[in-house]
């Protein structure tokens, strides 16, 4: 089996190994004879299990009185959650949590485009705290492309699934399940509903 750690100023940057436990928002990574606990987003953890091998970029947060590691699939999400940690009240944690309601990239275009509607309605950030993240990051990430469209669609499809009695969080899982190709709010809205019919 194939390992590796990778040493940098941060102390940590990467790890290569097996999964020997997972829980939700944690796992248990074997590296060379080391299990090293690494929290990580809810996507991130779909879909793993035990004796998966698994590559993680990963931020060391160290506090006062611990060590915490954090693990992303991508270099992309481990920039967009350091840039997070700049933004006053937002602790690591904090910013895990925020990578776990929306892709790291329509996260950044939200930003970009400032809006404040997709990131309370869509990745369930409270008004203050997606001002706050506006007002720090959005200079720092510039444009990678137009989604007003979509991203106004995806928060119209939540505001529907609640009023159809869905909670929040299923909603806005549910959206980021929608097939991107899928295009208008009536369409992503009837294509949500398969989704959350196929459940039952």
């Amino acid at each position: 089996m194939h390992v590796n750690v990778r040493y940098t100023d941060t102390m940590i940057s990467q790890l290569t190994g097996t999964i020997s436990y997972t829980e939700p928002g944690l796992i248990i990574l074997q590296v060379g004879g080391v299990g090293y606990a690494v929290n990580i987003a809810k996507d991130t953890g779909a879909g793993l299990h035990t004796s998966d091998t698994l590559t993680l970029w990963t931020h060391l947060a160290v506090r006062e009185t611990s060590m915490e590691l954090f693990g992303f699939t991508t270099k992309d999400e481990l920039s967009l959650f350091e840039m997070l940690l700049a933004v006053p009240g937002i602790g690591p944690r904090s910013a895990l949590a925020v990578l776990s309601l929306a892709s790291a990239d329509t996260l950044r275009k939200a930003i970009s485009e400032e809006n404040i509607t997709y990131l309370t309605k869509v990745s369930g950030i409270g008004k203050k705290t997606a001002e706050r993240i506006v007002i720090t990051l959005k200079d720092k990430l510039g444009s990678k492309g137009e989604l007003s469209g979509e991203l106004k669609e995806d928060a119209d499809v939540v505001e529907v699934l609640v009023s159809l009695g869905y909670s929040q969080t299923e909603a806005r899982d549910t959206v980021k399940k929608i097939d991107p190709t899928k295009n208008g709010t009536n369409e992503r809205t009837k294509e949500a509903l398969k989704i959350l019919g196929s459940r039952l």
